[in-house]
C-alpha cells in the first residue's frame, strides 16, 4: 500500500475505525484514550459488560466490512465549547472530561493527566480555541493527528488481547476494557509479527522465572517489591562479580550507603522539586522526615565531600550495587522489567571538565565490554536532550546545558557507536545518553543510562583545588552500566530464553546414574566437581546429581526442561573406568571423559564467560 504515509498514521486510523466498529456494536460504548504502539494499538473502551473472546471476533468482522466499505475520514475544526457539546450528546463523558482539562489547562495539562500526550493527539491548534476531531460515517472521535483519506487504506488488523486499565491511571476511577490491536501494512508483516509474539510469550520472563524458580511477586510483600529465589540469586551474584571486576580494571572504588536519607539532602539535590511524585512518602523519625532512597547519587556526593581534592587526585570513580525504591503506578508494573524496588550497578565520576570527554567515553566502551560478554550485538545509544518548549522541567542554566552537551557529543562521536537524539527526555540535571538494546526476539530495551552532571558541584560545593590554586567545580558522571539487577535480568531471561550460558547458569551440572547401583559414582562425580578449584560467584561450580527414584531417561528431560547445560550420565562403562558420559543442552552428545577432562572445559567456559561449541 504505497499510499500509506507511515505505520503511526496507519495505526491511529486503524485505532478510529476499530472503535467506529465497537460503536457499531455496542451504541452506548463509550471511549477513553487510544494510542498508537509498536506493533499496532490499543484503545480504552468503558461497555456495560466484558468483553469475550467470541466479541473480538465481531468486533474483527465489523472492521473488515468497513474496510471494504472505503468510508472516508473526514477532519473537522470547531471551538472547545461545541466540542464539548457535541460529546455531551454523543454520551462520550470521558471525552468531555478530557476537553474540559484542555479548555481550562492546556495540552500539558491533558498529556500529564493521561500519561501520554498521543493518546489525545494535538487537539487544540496552536494558540487558539479549536478542537480537532474526525468523523467516519457516525462515528465522531477527538483526534489531532493526521489519518488516512478512508477505511480501505487501513492495514490488516488482528485483535490480540484485553486488559484492565483504570481511568487516567487511577485506582479510585472506574476501570476500562483496553483493546490491543495489530496493525500492519501488509497481511506478511502482520503474520510475521504474530509469529514473533509466540516466540516472546514463549521467552517472557515471567513465564520463565516461574518455570525456572527464579523470582517471585508476593501481595503479603507488596506490588512491585520482587523477592529473588536461590536460582535467580546465582544471575545477580554472577553479575555483580563481572561488574566487580570490569570496574576494578577501570579503577572504580566500592562504597555502601543507606536507604533511608533526612529529607534535607534531597531538598538540597534538588530531587524533591523534580522528582516527588516518584518517591515513597516520607517516614516520620523523632519528627523528622526520611524517605527512601530513588536514587543513590546524593550519598556519593556526600562520600566526595568527606575529604579536599586537588587536580592530581582526580577522577574519582565511585560504584555501588544500591537498592533504590521508586513509587511506579499500579498499572505499569510489569514483573521484573517495571518494579518499585529496585538495585542499581550505580556509579558516579567525579571529574575536571578537560577530562570529562574521556571519562564518559571511557564509560560508553564498558557498556561495550558487558554486552560482548553477553553475546549483546544490537544495541545503540539515545542522547536525551531538554524539551525547550518545556523548559520548566529543567535547570535553567543556557551554558551549562550547550557546554555539556557538546561534551557528550564529542564522546559519543569518537566511540563509533550508533545513536539518535531525542529531545525532552534529558534529566532535569544534565543531558544523558540512554543505551538501547535488542533482545533475540526482537524486543527494545532502554536498559542503561550514563549522565552527565553540570548541576550537583553547585547544590554541593563540588570542587577541587586547581592547579593555579583556585576552586573549580568538578562534572559529575552518573552511571549504570548494567542497569538495575531486575530489568537486565528480565532482558537476559528473556535474551537467552532460560538458556543461560554455563558461567551464568542457576545450575550448571547435573549427574545422572543409570540405575540405583550407579547411585555412589554418581556421588563421587558430584563431589569432585563441587570440590574443584573453579571460582564462580557461588564459590565454586554449581552441581548436584539427580538420585530420586526416576527412569534415566525421565531424568535427563527433567534437566532439559530445566535448561541445565551439562548432563553428565554414569553408568557400568563409566563407573568402571571413573569416566562420565557427558550430554550439552539440546541434546548434543559430547562422548565419554575423564572428570579431569570436563573440569578443564568447564573451567575454561566460566572463566572467559563463553560457551565453547559443542563441535
Amino acid at each position: 500500500m504505497a499510499d500509506h504515509p507511515d505505520l503511526k498514521t496507519l495505526r491511529r486510523s486503524g485505532a478510529c475505525l476499530m472503535a467506529a466498529a465497537i460503536q457499531a456494536s455496542w451504541p452506548q460504548a463509550a471511549f477513553g484514550c487510544g494510542s498508537t504502539t509498536g506493533i499496532g494499538f490499543c484503545y480504552d473502551v468503558d461497555l456495560p459488560e466484558p468483553l469475550k473472546a467470541s466479541d473480538l471476533e465481531l468486533i474483527e468482522r465489523r472492521i473488515d466490512e468497513m474496510r471494504q466499505s472505503n468510508l472516508r475520514f473526514e477532519r473537522l475544526e470547531m471551538p472547545i465549547g461545541d466540542a464539548i457539546r457535541l460529546m455531551e450528546r454523543l454520551g462520550q463523558t470521558y471525552k468531555v472530561e478530557l476537553l474540559r482539562l484542555l479548555e481550562s489547562g492546556g495540552g500539558a495539562a491533558v498529556a500529564k493527566a493521561v500519561g501520554d500526550t498521543e493518546a489525545v493527539g494535538a487537539c487544540a491548534e496552536a494558540d487558539s480555541a479549536l478542537v480537532t476531531l474526525c468523523r467516519m460515517g457516525d462515528f465522531v472521535d477527538l483526534c489531532g493527528e493526521p489519518l488516512l483519506t478512508h477505511s480501505g487504506q487501513v492495514g490488516p488488523i488482528r485483535l490480540r488481547n484485553i486488559a484492565g486499565a483504570y481511568w487516567r491511571g487511577d485506582r479510585g476511577r472506574r476501570q476500562l476494557q483496553r483493546i490491543h490491536a495489530l496493525c500492519f501494512s501488509s497481511q506478511s508483516d502482520l503474520e510475521d509479527a504474530i509469529a514473533r509474539l509466540r516466540v516472546a510469550a514463549e521467552r517472557d520472563h515471567r513465564k520463565l522465572g516461574r518455570e525456572l524458580k527464579l523470582f517471585m511477586l508476593s501481595p503479603e510483600v507488596g506490588a512491585g517489591l520482587p523477592l529473588w529465589l536461590p536460582n535467580g540469586m546465582v544471575i545477580r551474584d554472577e553479575l555483580e562479580r563481572l561488574a566487580l571486576q570490569e570496574e576494578r580494571r577501570d579503577g572504580y572504588r566500592r562504597v555502601a550507603t543507606p536507604h533511608i536519607t533526612r529529607e534535607a539532602l534531597y531538598l538540597r539535590s534538588g530531587h524533591l522539586p523534580y522528582y516527588r511524585d516518584d518517591m515513597y512518602a516520607p517516614i516520620d523519625i523523632e519528627g523528622e522526615a526520611y524517605f527512601l532512597r530513588p536514587m543513590n547519587c546524593p550519598h556519593h556526593h556526600e562520600i566526595y565531600l568527606s575529604q579536599p581534592w586537588s587536580y592530581r587526585q582526580l577522577p574519582l570513580r565511585l560504584s555501588e550495587y544500591g537498592q533504590v525504591y521508586r513509587y511506579e503506578a499500579s498499572g505499569g508494573l510489569s514483573g521484573l522489567m517495571r518494579t518499585r524496588g529496585f538495585c542499581q550497578n550505580d556509579g558516579h565520576i567525579y571529574c575536571r571538565a578537560d577530562q570529562a570527554r574521556d571519562e564518559f567515553l571511557a564509560v560508553m566502551r564498558l557498556h561495550a565490554r558487558y554486552y560482548a560478554t553477553l553475546g549483546i550485538e544490537d544495541f545503540w545509544m539515545r542522547l536525551s536532550l531538554p524539551d525547550t518548549q518545556r523548559i520548566e522541567k529543567f535547570v535553567d542554566d543556557p551554558n551549562g546545558w550547550m557546554e555539556s552537551m557538546a561534551i557528550l557529543r564529542d564522546a559519543m562521536d569518537a566511540s563509533g557507536y550508533r545513536y539518535v537524539e531525542a529531545a525532552g527526555e534529558a534529566a532535569f540535571y544534565g543531558p544523558k545518553v540512554d543505551f538501547m538494546i535488542r533482545s533475540a526476539v526482537g524486543s527494545e530495551y532502554a536498559i542503561s543510562t550514563n549522565q552527565l552532571d553540570f548541576v550537583a558541584a553547585k547544590r554541593f560545593g563540588l570542587d577541587y583545588t586547581a592547579a593555579d590554586g583556585t576552586m573549580r567545580p568538578v562534572y559529575v558522571i552518573h552511571r549504570a552500566p548494567l542497569g538495575s539487577h531486575e530489568r537486565f535480568v528480565a532482558f537476559l531471561i528473556e535474551h537467552y530464553g532460560g538458556a543461560f550460558p554455563v558461567w551464568l547458569a542457576p545450575l550448571q551440572v547435573r549427574v545422572i546414574p543409570v540405575s540405583e547401583r550407579h547411585t555412589a559414582h554418581a556421588r563421587k562425580v558430584r563431589d569432585l566437581i563441587f570440590e574443584a578449584a573453579i571460582p564462580t560467584a557461588s564459590g565454586g561450580v554449581r552441581v548436584d546429581a539427580d538420585l530420586d527414584d526416576e527412569r534415566m531417561q525421565r531424568k535427563i528431560r527433567n534437566a532439559q526442561q530445566e535448561k541445565i547445560p551439562y548432563v553428565l550420565v554414569v553408568g557400568d562403562r563409566e563407573a568402571q573406568g571413573g569416566f562420565v558420559s557427558v550430554r550439552r543442552r539440546g541434546g548434543s552428545l559430547l562422548g565419554t571423559m575423564s572428570v579431569p577432562m570436563f573440569l578443564a572445559r568447564l573451567a575454561q567456559e566460566i572463566g572467559e564467560r563463553r560457551d565453547i561449541p559443542a563441535g
